[in-house]
């Protein structure tokens, strides 16, 4: 079993070198998606329409641009779609739709047709490379995690790690050592990350079944779950350090999936500017940490963490907060997470459950005694986490788009688990970090499927959906219970434990009066207000009206056969989230903890009293957005109280006029430098070419002017 560290990281990255190997460059331009504008409210309605906020701009549009995310409709999963609505432009080469009542021409369709045949074949071999090795890496998880159980989450402290060192990088200073290894910690994180990866690809098959780049997406996918795991097994800090970055650069790639859409690449830039100005400070943290330890190995660096100085504590701790903010996208590095759902969905529940926001989190636990011994840091991150577990949780009450509510969720329960944290819990922050990886998954997986469905990331472009998709509307039932934390879903007993080790910080925590009253407070009103947004994306998506007129499609021309899709969505899709369903409900019965009865039943009476307000102004008129109930506040929440504007204001823009003044110093003064000495040069060539003009009598001249001029002066000065 010492070895099973490495088959699990080397799986996925084998599947990922053999997945790039197999796509084709440069890719074919994927199918046109629909560009759809939401329709405004009906009519009587109080709200505004779908395709603007307060301020008039688009949903989702940055203070300095437009929106992120770009189109709002994602790519069709696979299969004819059975109904478009009016407002909306057909996909010319979606397979059966037409861009109008006239007909391609049969040469070019046949060609289209066989470039789809070719396409469904190479994803086809694709799927299974990428399929195949992540599942036995999920097996080699589970084992590694079978002896240890729940060992850490009850404090059992099973075994000794069980891992193994493949030598040492000599460096000059202090030795890489390439050491992978599985404690309890290690070995619970990589149960996760495998088997929320496997879903993610399985469900991706059926999600971009037409698109020509699934080759190469399904190899970045491998090759994310490989850096995970990397950061998850590794026994030193410098190799955690390259899984680290190689997640940087793979959401970079899979945000920006569909690139041709400004938005899209703009949201992938940000996304990577973002989180490498967070990775400075853990770099340099990494490095106050083996300095003081004299080794960068983690066993070595805890052991020494008793004979460190509180100032060496305080600065590292801070630094690899940066980090942690960046990753896990907390405040202030936060901004990049909402901008990410331009990326295909199953991209958004990889990185929210399992990759990129968990890797924070479980840097703070692995590192926990080191964070225990500088109260300041501790301090800091209550703070930061009170601030964003609540503003996040109040932004997700005022948007419109599905996946932004759930993105900004995201935040606000990873800032949960931050506060867990910083109220001296890493067993409970972890046990939520589990949970939270498996409802928000399947959030995201079934929003995939009724995106697919509808075509519109927009809530206002849904409604009336319980009948239509039946099985997504029990599982994400199931996600939004466990994300309120109502029994016996599995949030509930993990945001239990968050709030009573909370509530003891209070008096016997390691955190001053002062931040542990702040972060009790926000958990407490997080709780309901995470009860009205979730209460509200239910009803906006299942209940109600269809808010959406559906346009038949033009009737095939005579002896064509035209068969509609009328399934709810792919079994490629529908098996994963059936299947995370499971944990959803149940894995909060595995954890072994114990129910704080008085604080359960607060955080349930909150949650419950938020979701009665949002029914409440549903019933009312079920045809206007409950997110009117915040009043002058709807708009800060839905701008996200203008923290994009502020960053605009404060670095983008000043950076962008440096920028513009550097290049125009570059062009006036140095490129203008070099310009005026080939000038001068030119006309200097100019003169002296006067005298070289091949005129005899000329230079006949000039040699008797210079005799004379010698003579003269020989005369005069002799």
């Amino acid at each position: 079993m010492t070895t099973f560290p490495l088959a699990a990281v080397l799986l996925p990255f084998v599947a990922a070198f053999a997945g790039l190997l197999l796509s084709r460059w440069p890719h074919r331009r994927p199918p046109a998606r629909p560009a759809q504008a939401a329709p405004s409210e009906p009519s009587g309605s109080s709200t505004r329409s779908a395709s603007e906020s307060a301020d008039g701009r688009s949903v989702g549009e940055s203070a300095d641009g437009p929106a992120a995310g770009g189109s709002d409709a994602e790519p069709s999963a696979g299969g004819p779609a059975d109904e478009r609505f009016a407002d909306e432009d057909p996909d010319p080469h979606s397979p059966g739709t037409w861009a109008s009542d006239e007909w391609p021409d049969p040469e070019e369709a046949a060609q289209e047709a066989g470039a789809r045949a070719a396409d469904k074949r190479a994803n086809a071999r694709a799927a299974w490379i990428a399929i195949i090795p992540t599942a036995v890496s999920a097996v080699l998880a589970a084992w590694l995690a079978w002896d240890r159980g729940f060992a850490f989450l009850t404090d059992s402290g099973v075994g000794a790690p069980t891992g193994h060192t493949y030598g040492t990088i000599t460096t000059g200073g202090l030795p890489i050592s390439l050491t992978l290894q599985a404690d309890n910690l290690s070995a619970l994180l990589g149960v996760l990350v495998t088997l929320v990866a496997l879903a993610v690809q399985v469900y991706s098959v059926g999600y971009l079944a037409d698109d020509p780049r699934y080759p190469s997406y399904s190899a970045f996918i491998s090759l994310f779950t490989s850096a995970m795991l990397l950061v998850v097994y590794a026994g030193d800090l410098l190799v955690l350090y390259v899984g680290w970055e190689i997640m940087g650069l793979c959401s970079y790639l899979l945000i920006g999936h569909w690139w041709e859409d400004r938005g899209n690449s703009r949201a992938a830039v940000k996304a990577f500017l973002v989180t490498r100005l967070g990775d400075v400070g853990f770099l340099f943290g990494i490095f106050v940490l083996g300095a003081a330890a004299g080794s960068f190995r983690v066993a070595d660096v805890l052991a020494k963490v008793p004979e460190m100085s509180q100032a060496t504590l305080v600065t590292a701790t801070l630094l690899l907060l940066a980090g942690v903010a960046g990753k896990s996208a907390q405040v202030p590095l936060h901004t990049w997470l909402p901008d990410a759902m331009a990326g295909p969905t199953p991209i958004s529940a990889l990185i929210h459950a399992a990759t990129m926001v968990a890797a924070g989190i479980f840097i703070v636990a692995r590192l926990f005694p080191a964070f225990l011994a500088a109260p300041p840091t501790m301090d800091v991150l209550a703070v930061l986490a009170a601030l964003g577990m609540l503003g996040a949780a109040l932004a997700a009450l005022a948007q419109d788009d599905l996946k932004r509510v759930l993105a900004y969720s995201t935040i606000s329960q990873l800032a949960y688990m931050a506060g867990g944290l910083a109220a001296g819990s890493d067993t409970a922050a972890i046990f939520h970090l589990l949970t939270h990886g498996a409802f928000k998954a399947l959030l995201f997986l079934c929003a995939g499927v009724v995106i697919h469905h509808v075509g519109s990331n927009l809530m206002t472009r849904m409604g009336g959906l319980r009948r239509e998709l039946p099985i997504t509307f029990a599982t994400m039932t199931i996600g939004l219970a466990a994300l309120m934390g109502i029994p016996p879903a599995g949030g509930f007993f993990s945001k239990d434990a968050v709030l009573a080790a909370m509530d003891d910080a209070v008096t016997t925590g390691t955190l001053t009066d002062a931040a542990a009253l702040l972060l009790y407070a926000c958990a407490l009103a997080t709780v309901a207000v995470t009860g009205a947004y979730a209460t509200r994306a239910w009803l906006r998506t299942f209940f109600g009206q269809a808010r959406a007129v559906p346009v038949p499609l033009p009737e095939p021309p005579p002896g064509t056969a035209h068969v509609v899709d009328v399934t709810e969505a792919p079994r490629t899709m529908l098996v994963p989230v059936v299947l995370l369903a499971v944990p959803a409900l149940l894995l909060g019965l595995a954890g072994g903890l114990h129910v704080d009865v008085g604080v359960a039943a607060v955080g349930v009476l909150l949650a419950l009293l938020g979701a009665g307000a949002v029914y409440a102004f549903w019933r009312m008129d079920p045809l206007a957005d409950p997110a009117r109930l915040l009043g002058p506040l709807r708009t800060p929440c839905e701008q996200a109280f203008y923290v994009d504007r502020g960053y605009a204001a404060l670095f983008v823009r000043p950076v962008l006029a440096l920028a513009r003044l550097v290049v125009r110093t570059d062009d006036t003064v140095v490129d203008g430098a070099v310009r005026g000495s080939g000038r001068t040069a030119r006309g200097l060539a100019g003169v002296l070419r006067l005298a070289q003009n091949g005129n005899v009598q000329l230079y006949v001249s000039g040699l008797l002017a210079g005799v004379l001029l010698i003579a003269v002066g020989a005369v005069v000065f002799t």
